[in-house]
This record gives structure tokens, C-alpha cells and sequence, in this order.
């Protein structure tokens, strides 16, 4: 499952979830952060084990460690299923339980509907986007971009490549080429956290992305790249074409396309109004 459909947000905690086994599990700690503000869920969470001995023994029943994306690379991490979530929740007094109950039935009930049609996902989507301040045009070029890179990444998982740590790396390789700079290194020239890249680049910064792993999807085919270390030579030379159409473009418009701007402040929407007011 893609790093962009395995976020969801409950009045603003962001929850992560993985898909395993035909359903999305939840990262535990982030459900007991999200209804207690405990600054250690992980010891609350062991608290809790503790406490209840019910819940300790059925733990091995709703929860298993699962592989999830952090900050300081991927991790395992406890995960539970929707049906562990509300054993979970059971055994947290929060006022925000209720509300959590319903909005994790909803969200599962949404995963059914978008499996059955697919449409309603990328709908959802483009309303999420909408509602966060995003402009339509830069919606469709964000939704575009999503495309590709399942595209893409499916095309390396098919070749041999299957280790989390090794998609990171050719994603890395793609954007070095690209923009001059590893995601890592894009994040904290824009001043971001956890915050999504994609999620704050302008139109140029999105479609050279797009190009970028656009172009190593084909070079990928047309070589018949196996396994890793050839999608990663693949990868090099899918952003080195992007890269050089970045600096032919930057000389024509007289301006870095790689910008250090985010729309942590101001919606997309509002910095593009701005923006074209200042020219």
C-alpha cells in the first residue's frame, strides 16, 4: 500500500495504518496518543498491558508488528485491526473515544467502497485536498503524480525489489538526480517534520517529480532492469533526464524550480493568488 493512502488524520493527530491481511491495522501508540495526549504512549500503552490482564493475554490476538515508515527509516511497530482497535479503546477513559469509534467504522467502511470502485477513493482524495486549500489544478497534478508512482513502484516490485529500504533508496536516487537533493534533505530545506514533501511543492516541483519517475518506469522496461541494483542504475538515470530538464528550465524562467517554500501557513491556493499578484 502506498505511503500516501497509509496516513488518516482524527481531528488533526495523524494515524498510521498498514494494510495487511486484507484489512488496515492501526499503529496502537498512535490510537492511545490520539485519545489520551500522552506524551509516552508506548508507556501507556505497557501500563495498560499491565493493568489488564485480559487485555495482556489477548494482545497476541489483535496486535503483531508490522513494518511502518518513520522519520528515522522503517520500523516495527505494534499494529492492531480495526476490531483490536476497539478492544484498545475499550480500555482507555477519553471523551474522544465515541467520536473515534465512529470515525474508525467509517474509515473501514470507506476502505470496502473504494476497493469495490476505486473511483471513490481518488474522489475522496481530491475533497480531502479541497478542503485543506488546495487548487484544483494543483489537485489534479498531485492526484497524477500518486498514479506514477504506484506505476513505478509496482514496476520495481515486480522486478525483485522488495525491501522498504531499498525503495527509499531509488526514491532518493530519483530525487538527487532531480532536484539536487535527497527527500530528507527537500524536507528540511522546506522546513517540514512529518508533513508529506508532495504535499508542499508547487506545480513545477510536482511535475518534474512526475517526470522523473515517469521517465525511470520506461528506461525500467525498456532494459528489463532486474532486482536492485539495476532499477537503482534505472532510477539514476530516470532523474539525471529530469534533472537536465530542470536546469534548462531554470535558465529559460530566470528562477530555481526548487524552492524552500511550504504551505504550512498559507494554503496552496491563497500563496498561488499571492504569488501571481507580486509578478
Amino acid at each position: 500500500m502506498d505511503e500516501e493512502k497509509a496516513l488518516v488524520t482524527f481531528r488533526g493527530n495523524e494515524i498510521r495504518r498498514r494494510w495487511f491481511n486484507d484489512e488496515w491495522w492501526f499503529v496502537a501508540i498512535d490510537i492511545i496518543e490520539t485519545l489520551t495526549d500522552s506524551k509516552d504512549p508506548a508507556g501507556y500503552l505497557k501500563d495498560m498491558r499491565r493493568r489488564d490482564e485480559g487485555f495482556k493475554e489477548g494482545w497476541g490476538q489483535i496486535a503483531t508488528p508490522l513494518e511502518i515508515p518513520t522519520k528515522g527509516g522503517p520500523q516495527r511497530l505494534n499494529c492492531i485491526s480495526t476490531k483490536g482497535a476497539f478492544r484498545l479503546i475499550q480500555s482507555i477513559p477519553s471523551p474522544k473515544a465515541e467520536p473515534f469509534k465512529q470515525w474508525l467504522a467509517q474509515v473501514g467502511y470507506e476502505r470496502v467502497e473504494e476497493i469495490q470502485n476505486p473511483e471513490l477513493a481518488q474522489k475522496r482524495m481530491k475533497e480531502l485536498y479541497r478542503a485543506k486549500g488546495y487548487s484544483d489544478d494543483w489537485i489534479e497534478k498531485r492526484v497524477r503524480g500518486i498514479a506514477i508512482r504506484d506505476e513505478l513502484t509496482e514496476e520495481w516490485q515486480n522486478r525483485g525489489v522488495e525491501n522498504p529500504k531499498e525503495y527509499s533508496i531509488l526514491t532518493a536516487e530519483i530525487s538527487k538526480a532531480t532536484f539536487g537533493l535527497t527527500p530528507n534533505e527537500y524536507r528540511r530545506l522546506k522546513g517540514l517534520k512529518k508533513e508529506n514533501l508532495r504535499d508542499h511543492m508547487d506545480d513545477l516541483e510536482l511535475i518534474f517529480s512526475m517526470l522523473g519517475e515517469r521517465v525511470t518506469t520506461e528506461i525500467t522496461r525498456n532494459k528489463d532492469s532486474q532486482g536492485y541494483d539495476e532499477c537503482e542504475d534505472a532510477a539514476k538515470e530516470g532523474g539525471q533526464v529530469a534533472g537536465n530538464a530542470r536546469k534548462d528550465a531554470e535558465s529559460k524562467i530566470g528562477r530555481s524550480i526548487v524552492s524552500e517554500d511550504n504551505f504550512l501557513l498559507e494554503p496552496e491556493m491563497k500563496a498561488k493568488k499571492l504569488s501571481k499578484k507580486k509578478k
